[in-house]
């Protein structure tokens, strides 16, 4: 089986008359116009050698940034080989959910290999397939903290913006009002959030690192949160695991990740990864499917979608979540990459980011105009103060090749990893100081 299969103009005409359409124009007609080319500019006959020089000539319109210092919840790791390998393999790429467990062996091995491993990193007893993506995963893990006298949700304010709002979101049609503790020094301020655990607080959600790149006191607010009778919820950057205590180990109760940043491209963002584990006595309200293993009547090692008499199948108006998918083949790449890298390659992402941005602040703050805001210790993304506006900064860098941090009301948010190399600090140092004078 080819990478790609071209289709005859009656098979086309075909599937479009299947749809109820006549042609691909009526397929489209929901685009906006301006967002349709109607062909590329290829004269005719052309051979496969010419029109390939043609479209990589187009392609190299594109802005294709060499040093990226950007993350906020998307990051640029290196990705392994293996993990390329494994994700265009036809036999992954094209299977779909397996329905039919039974004959879907080779799918639900490579999903319980998956929860196998996000439990070894995260410490925890349980995980699931997967969910959509880290935002989904936060909200989802919101709701199976709810309780008939506990339905109030406590949230880091220095957790990521996009995350709060999708819990927002979610809790909004449930009638869960959500708490938003404010921060100090960019990060939770502890007196703020001790007001907010009353009686009716069901759980605390936050980051480490938070979305500013600062270290919180993890230990400090988990136990706050279980003082209060309420659960505690870590957000996490799952390679920073290879050096930070696993949320298991700290004591939390349930972990949530985005897990683009295990082997899976950025994408223009998405498709990505929701990451969620839990202890035992959680496990019946972990939404969306779970694989578990047993053995077939002959006695061999076998795989099944377990705990699946659930409500968001047979009594849907008291199930704690509707999500019955996941996803596959995002979950296939992030077990490939933990495999491929190992407790020692993982340690080594988590000591070179660390390291490299320790590295970058300093030489960020050496250029006059540029400064620390947080007096914390931080992860692998910091903000600085900026002397020009953050787009002015970001399109200067773009010139250049290097896609800037993020702007923010505070500065600019950067970020670095094990693929920033000290040329490209030093280099990105130098620029701010060129474009800043």
């Amino acid at each position: 089986m080819g990478n790609y299969l071209p289709s005859t103009a009656q098979e086309r005409s075909s599937m479009l008359a299947s749809m109820g359409y006549g042609s691909v124009d009526e397929l489209y007609a929901g685009i906006p116009a301006q967002t349709v080319i109607d062909e590329l500019a290829i004269p005719e006959g052309k051979s496969e050698f010419e029109t390939r020089r043609i479209i990589e000539g187009l392609a190299a319109k594109n802005t294709v940034f060499h040093s990226v210092f950007r993350g906020a919840g998307a990051y640029d790791h290196y990705r392994p080989s293996l993990v390329k390998s494994v994700l265009a393999n036809e036999t992954f790429i094209t299977s779909y959910t397996p329905y039919q467990a039974e004959i879907s062996q080779g799918v639900l091995q490579s999903i319980f290999e998956y929860q196998s491993l996000v439990c070894e990193l995260t410490g925890l007893d349980v995980s699931n397939a997967s969910l959509y993506d880290g935002a989904s995963a936060a909200a989802e893990a919101i709701l199976m903290c709810l309780e008939r006298k506990r339905t109030r949700a406590v949230v880091a304010g220095s957790a990521h913006p996009q995350f709060i709002e999708t819990i927002q979101t979610y809790a909004a049609s449930r009638g869960v009002a959500v708490d938003v503790v404010p921060t100090t020094n960019g990060a939770v301020d502890p007196t703020a959030l001790q007001a907010a655990l009353s009686d009716d607080a069901a759980c605390v959600f936050f980051q480490q690192p938070n979305y500013f790149g600062v270290l919180e006191d993890a230990r400090g607010i988990i136990e706050a949160a279980h003082t209060a009778g309420a659960k505690a919820i870590m957000g996490v950057e799952p390679t920073t695991l290879g050096l930070l205590a696993a949320p298991g180990e700290l004591g939390a109760d349930i972990c949530i990740a985005e897990g683009q940043a295990l082997g899976l491209p950025l994408s223009f963002g998405g498709p990505y990864l929701g990451i969620i584990a839990c202890t035992s006595a959680l496990m019946r309200k972990l939404p969306g499917r779970i694989v578990g293993q047993t053995v077939d009547a002959a006695g061999n090692r076998a795989f099944v979608l377990t705990l699946q008499a659930r409500e968001q199948h047979i009594r849907r108006e008291k199930a704690s979540s509707n999500v019955c998918s996941n996803e596959a083949l995002c979950a296939l790449g992030a077990a490939a990459y933990l495999s491929a890298m190992g407790p020692v390659g993982l340690e080594q992402v988590a000591r070179q980011s660390y390291a490299k941005a320790q590295y970058a602040a300093r030489k960020i703050c050496a250029v006059p105009g540029f400064d620390l805001v947080y007096d914390r210790p931080f992860f692998n993304e910091f903000v600085t103060t900026c002397p020009i506006a953050g787009e002015a900064l970001e399109h200067a860098l773009t010139e250049h090749g290097i896609l800037a941090g993020l702007p923010l009301n505070e500065g600019i948010l950067w970020c670095v990893t094990e693929t920033n190399t000290k040329e490209d600090i030093d280099r990105l140092a130098a620029l701010l100081a060129e474009v800043t004078r």
